[in-house]
């Protein structure tokens, strides 16, 4: 038998008399509102670290791919002189909007987390490191290898590639990785619902039958069931996306420099995609509990 089901403007108006043949109580309803509200929260922490995560990343290929660095490997008496040749080819490439020598200084802090504060450079043989900083049109790195190799024979240019690639790479998989994320918990949330309203469906199948003998039609009947689940879902995602939103807003923030942890949060108009989690849970559960609905009603009949 084909159940015809209610419409949005139809849920949306309501009925009282039809919404008293669902309980409004019960393991049901807070089964629906509990799973709701924590899948909501996690989908909001499932945004934040997939944004985060792609901002991180998105931000440091940008940093690699203007910078690169000339390592000088030389002898002491050597280092200085194929230092400046190096300054000095580099700012006759086409491409380099600049380049300078890293100081002691500056090198002692790169190295500074590895072995720490007192690590003493003068007595390793440390590379002298060189900061190139492309133009926006960059430079043709294979040509300036080879005009490093013929005139700096201690220079190895370094462009980032290696460090660059797994980067774009690990920001797309994290991308892809929060629509993943977000597709199972709304399949959770489907999944929930439809299981919730399976069981008042036939717990109430005596008052279902009853309904039924006094004329009342399977879309007055599936209109009580699909309205008031729909309802639940969306009040306690409601809920938990509140508090999803509110746990992000508490993390602590590293600004600019932070790392990745301290980068957990939404960023300007990304604060406004938490919203959307509350109507697509509706969605979800207007879709589940009417498929349920129609499934049952018709075992039923």
């Amino acid at each position: 038998m084909k159940v015809s089901l209610p419409s949005l403007k139809a849920l949306a108006r309501g009925d009282a008399k039809a919404d008293r043949v669902v309980p409004p109580t019960g393991f049901t309803a807070r089964l629906t509102l509990f799973v709701a509200a924590a899948m909501a929260f996690l989908a909001v922490f499932a945004l934040a670290l997939s944004l985060a995560a792609g901002r991180l990343a998105t931000r440091w290929g940008d940093e690699l791919a203007r910078s690169s660095t000339v390592r000088i490997s030389a002898p002491d008496g050597q280092r200085a002189a194929q230092t400046e040749a190096a300054l000095r080819l580099l700012g006759q490439t086409p491409g380099v909007a600049s380049a300078r020598a890293l100081s002691v200084e500056e090198e002692q802090a790169l190295l500074e987390p590895w072995f720490g504060p007192d690590l003493p450079l003068g007595d390793l043989p440390v590379p002298q490191l060189i900061e190139v900083i492309e133009t926006g049109d960059g430079y043709d790195g294979n040509g300036l290898r080879l005009r490093l190799q013929a005139e700096v024979p201690g220079a190895i240019l370094d462009d980032h590639t290696r460090w660059r690639r797994p980067l774009v790479t690990a920001a797309a998989r994290l991308k892809l990785f929060g629509w993943l994320a977000a597709g199972l918990i709304a399949a959770a949330v489907a999944a929930m619902v439809t299981l919730a309203a399976n069981a008042a469906l036939a717990a109430n199948a005596q008052v279902i039958a009853v309904l039924r003998l006094v004329g009342a039609t399977d879309a007055y009947i599936a209109r009580a069931f699909v309205r008031r689940f729909t309802l639940r879902a969306l009040v306690g995602a409601a809920v938990g996306t509140v508090l999803g939103v509110v746990a992000v807003a508490l993390m602590p923030s590293g600004g600019e420099a932070g790392d990745f942890l301290t980068g957990l949060s939404f960023r300007g108009w990304h604060w406004l995609v938490p919203l959307l989690v509350p109507p697509l849970a509706g969605a979800v559960a207007f879709a589940a509990t009417a498929g349920a609905a129609r499934r049952v009603l018709g075992d039923l009949s």
